[in-house]
């Protein structure tokens, strides 16, 4: 999963995910790329994610800089285990990249979502589809069962197609952001925004009438200022 399975956004969590299936470890993890920036001519030597501290270095470049100290690391090893790289004592949740999937996809989200995603975690685990994630959930947030966290809650996503980065800035090659606010249950109606994307960069609803009713701020395509 490595796409936004948007919104689904690790169906607990995420909104988009991009993945094909194919192992990380099937890759050379000595392998490394060289990319020359057309501005400054800096060369910038990328380098595989293949170490569990270069994993959580990249994995915390979801969270707004000023705060990447202070969270709680989390996610999938090597080995297929769910685990806490790091403890925090802030108000976000880093959910780090998986590595035995490709590409690359980190997500930072608000702890007062930690129900939510962990609700769609478990949900997965027992093999639910994304379609009976989205309805199991929708039941219990409108029971008052499942709790939604502070509305206006954040997820930020950190995602690409590559899995290499480089060691002195810990940026993923190629990776880019999205952002999600998420308001359970609100309107095209409730907010003044469209239910499509209007251009790149615009904010839109996406889910809107659903406990998964999020506004989705997408990156500019590449090239685009």
């Amino acid at each position: 999963m490595k796409q936004l399975i948007i919104a689904i956004a690790l169906s607990g969590v995420l909104v988009s995910c991009n993945s094909s299936g194919k192992n990380k470890k099937e890759t050379d993890a000595s392998s490394a790329t060289e990319t020359v920036t057309d501005s400054t001519k800096t060369k910038i030597n990328y380098v595989a994610i293949d170490t569990e501290e270069a994993l959580i270095a990249t994995s915390l470049m979801a969270a707004p800089a000023a705060s990447r100290d202070g969270c709680t690391v989390i996610g999938y090893n090597s080995e297929g285990e769910f685990v806490t790289y790091k403890e925090g004592n802030n108000e976000f949740i880093v959910l780090a990249d998986d590595p035995n999937n490709q590409g690359f996809s980190a997500a930072c989200y608000h702890k007062s979502m930690e129900p939510f995603m962990a609700r769609g975690r478990e949900l997965r685990s027992e093999g639910k589809t994304g379609p009976e994630i989205f309805d199991i959930r929708e039941e219990e947030a409108k029971s008052g069962k499942l709790d939604m966290g502070k509305p206006g809650a954040t997820l930020h996503i950190y995602y690409g197609p590559k899995d290499t980065y480089d060691p002195e800035t810990h940026k993923v090659e190629g990776a880019k952001y999205r952002y999600v606010v998420y308001l359970p249950f609100a309107t095209a109606e409730s907010t003044g925004l469209p239910e499509n994307p209007v251009s790149p960069n615009h904010p839109w609803i996406m889910n809107p009438g659903t406990h998964r009713a999020h506004i989705m701020i997408s990156p500019l395509a590449d090239g685009e200022e």
